[in-house]
Formats: C-alpha cells, sequence, structure tokens
C-alpha cells in the first residue's frame, strides 16, 4: 500500500497487511494526510480471513471510534443478544453433563497495497535509510520500518541478528528473534450454527463459552468456531517434531477429552500454540515492531489483535504528530515503546496466567471442599479481566505524547 505524498517528511515502510499492519496504515493516513509517504507490503497474494475469531472489548472500541472505522466493523460483527452478555463458563469435566459455573459480565461500549511482498531481510545504510530485500528480489528503500509480519517477523529476526554484541548478549539472539512454543495444541473446528442447531437445539455452544473448550459464533452467527486446548507442560519452550499446523482426527480429539461431556468436531485442525518471549525492547533506531511481530501470546484473552489495533493507533499518532520530524522520529518510537511495551507484556503474562485457571485442575481438591474452591477459582478468574477497564488506549496516548514533548524539551503547548 503507498500513500503518495508530495513532499512527505520522511517515508514509512509497514511489512504485514493483518489487522495491526492495515491499522496503522489508516492512523497515519487520518492523523497525518498527505505528510508521510506510506509503503505497505503484504507477502501474500490477498488479504483473507485467517478462520478466527477477534475480541473486541470496550477499550479496543474507542479505538476504532478514533480511527473512523467502528461503525463499517461494526455492521458486519457479531453481536452478543444483549448488552450484560458475557461469556459463560461451563464446568465440563465430566462425561455424563457438565453444569455452567457463572457468567462475566461484559460492559460495550489514497493507498496503494502491494501484494506478493514477503520480506527477507533489510539493511541500514549510512544515510539513515533502510533498503529492504524481498523474497522475489525485488529491493526498496524506507526511511522508518514498522515490522507488523506477524509471529514469524522477518523484521524481528533481522533486528536482533544484526544488533551489536554490546546491546544484548549474543546467547539470548534466538531466543528473541524465534517463537516459542507454548508446550500446547489447538484443535480448532468451525461449525456451522445451523447444524449445531438441527443436532443440539440446547447445545451450550449455541450460547457462549464452554471449559475448556472454548466456543464463540463467528461470521454473524452463522459458524460456531470451536477451540479445544490440551497442553504438556513440560513441553513449554521446547522443539517440536512435525507440522505446527496438521489436520487430523476427530478421535484425536475426542481421546484428549474422554472425561469430558461430549463436543462436537467434524473436520478439527490442530495448530501448535507459539508466542513471542518477552522482548528488551520493541524499537532499535529506525525499526519498530508492532502487534504478533512484537508480542504474540496465548489467545486465552482473545486480546492479541486488540492490543495489535492499540498499537497501531498509538505509534500512528506519534509517528503523524507536528513534533516528528527525521531527525527525531526515533523519539517518537521510543515514546510508543515506552508506553506500549510493558503494558501489553503485561496483558501477555496475564494472558497465560488465565490459560492456566482455565485448565481448571480440580484433581487434587477433596469432594467436601469443592464448593469452596468453584468459588476462589471464580473469583480469580472474574478478577483477571480487570485490566480491560484500567485506562484506555486514549490515555495511552496522551501519555506518549507527552514523553515524546519531554524528550524534545517542549511544553504541550507545542
Amino acid at each position: 500500500m503507498s500513500l503518495l505524498s508530495i513532499n512527505p517528511k520522511f517515508r514509512v515502510a509497514i511489512c504485514g497487511a493483518g489487522i495491526g499492519g492495515l491499522a496503522l496504515a489508516v492512523a497515519i493516513g487520518k492523523f497525518a494526510g498527505r505528510d508521510i509517504h506510506i509503503d505497505l507490503y503484504e507477502a501474500h497474494d490477498t488479504v483473507t480471513t485467517a478462520g478466527s475469531g477477534i475480541a473486541i472489548p470496550s477499550r479496543t472500541s474507542e479505538v476504532m471510534k478514533e480511527l473512523g472505522i467502528y461503525e463499517e466493523i461494526s455492521r458486519v460483527s457479531t453481536k452478543p443478544p444483549s448488552s450484560s452478555d458475557g461469556p459463560t463458563y461451563r464446568r465440563s469435566k465430566m462425561p455424563h453433563g457438565g453444569f455452567e459455573w457463572f457468567q462475566r459480565t461484559l460492559k460495550f461500549n489514497a493507498i496503494y497495497l502491494q501484494f506478493n511482498k514477503r520480506l527477507t531481510r533489510y539493511d541500514k545504510q549510512s544515510s539513515g535509510s533502510i533498503i529492504l530485500h524481498f523474497a522475489d528480489d525485488s529491493t526498496s528503500t524506507t526511511d522508518v520500518l514498522i515490522g507488523a509480519d506477524g509471529l514469524h517477523s522477518s523484521v524481528r529476526k533481522t533486528l536482533f541478528e544484526t544488533l551489536d554484541q554490546d546491546v544484548v548478549d549474543p546467547s539470548k539472539i534466538r531466543h528473541y528473534s524465534d517463537p516459542s512454543w507454548t508446550g500446547t495444541f489447538i484443535y480448532r473446528n468451525v461449525i456451522p450454527a445451523k447444524k449445531l442447531s438441527e443436532l443440539d437445539p440446547n447445545h451450550v455452544a449455541l450460547r457462549g463459552f464452554l471449559l475448556h473448550v472454548v466456543s464463540y459464533p463467528v461470521a454473524q452467527g452463522t459458524l460456531i468456531n470451536v477451540v479445544a486446548y490440551v497442553t504438556d507442560e513440560e513441553k513449554a519452550g521446547k522443539s517440536l517434531e512435525g507440522h505446527w499446523v496438521s489436520t487430523v482426527s476427530p478421535e484425536e480429539v475426542q481421546e484428549s477429552y474422554r472425561d469430558f461431556e461430549p463436543a462436537c468436531f467434524e473436520n478439527p485442525s490442530r495448530w501448535a500454540l507459539q508466542v513471542v518471549n518477552e522482548l528488551p525492547f520493541a524499537v532499535y533506531d529506525r525499526v519498530g515492531l508492532l502487534g504478533d511481530a512484537c508480542h504474540a501470546m496465548t489467545p486465552f484473552y482473545g486480546a492479541g489483535a486488540g492490543q495489535a489495533l492499540e498499537d497501531a493507533f498509538v505509534l500512528g499518532r506519534l509517528l503523524a504528530h507536528p513534533l516528528t520530524t527525521l531527525d527525531n522520529v526515533s523519539a517518537a518510537l521510543k515514546a510508543y515503546q515506552d508506553v506500549r511495551l510493558p503494558f501489553v507484556q503485561f496483558v501477555a503474562r496475564e494472558s497465560a496466567r488465565t490459560g492456566l485457571l482455565l485448565n481448571f485442575d480440580m484433581s487434587s481438591v477433596a469432594r467436601e471442599d469443592l464448593q469452596k474452591e468453584l468459588e476462589i477459582q471464580r473469583e480469580k478468574m472474574v478478577a483477571q479481566w480487570e485490566w480491560e477497564s484500567k485506562d484506555s488506549p486514549i490515555d495511552e496516548w496522551l501519555e506518549a505524547e507527552r514523553k515524546l514533548q519531554e524528550s524534545l524539551g517542549v511544553s504541550n503547548g507545542l
């Protein structure tokens, strides 16, 4: 995607036309107009759906409203039955039928795209410009490079592999540049809601969430996305033998969940759940990371896409800021990092912790203590989502702007 400008302040290249990359292009275009030249590169030959659902909490909807895309996205979204509905937690590890445990209440509140451009590496020039190298042997030049290229980010890989040895311990380079397996397999299946309703009109998946099979409606309620998690904590961080994604039999899923109440799986696929280890920084010189390229996390909050949008909003506004020039753009990148990186790494850690709670191992709890332990677990689960209502992306943007102004020695009045 290329947002052309006759006399731009500088050029920004965004690698990756996923949610984060597209949102960053929108944010820069909205707040900088044609003052910044934007090139957006996508490795694939089209922008398609990944087949998974995206949660939009109130803080993420704030970003969408600020960017002017909320109404358009709302029209194609799958909405909850009512504003008071939230995910329902169900005790399902019992073959003859589980029970609903509790429900959590939610609060709702001219660009050219270049496809088939898979970045392989980049080189920094003595002038400060950056040369991008693509898999088709073509090259391009930019002033600022943002990696929004996902879990297997070429931008992240090049960034850490080309650092001076005094910046990062060389023995930690692969820890930062390569994804890490969590030891969890995800079995995914998309089922037509009509078919599931015909099989069982009262099936809990038609109403919300299961434990720790998660289900939710997608495609405006016409499909039910069913996701089952199987975790071996001893394998976390180890190499995986075989393919990261593969098609498996329904029997494989059923065997893993043989002690659970029945679930519907017809044509499941198995995904190895990978994350990006906590990075020491998200920007270096004129190169920055955004979304999964920076902080791919476990999906137990459904927050990955929302956090990519928040990254894009804060970073886009900083790059578009009247104070930001080519000479000081690194200050804008650092303000983005200082505000966003600590928060999103907190969300990633808490998401992993939520996943452990959802595994809900009660095997060591005595029968007479079960009800008491259920109440304790319920309170912990509710508390895990308190971060969603603390501060907001708007507050983060204002804090980032303040940091940019301070670093440039400028008062709030410009």
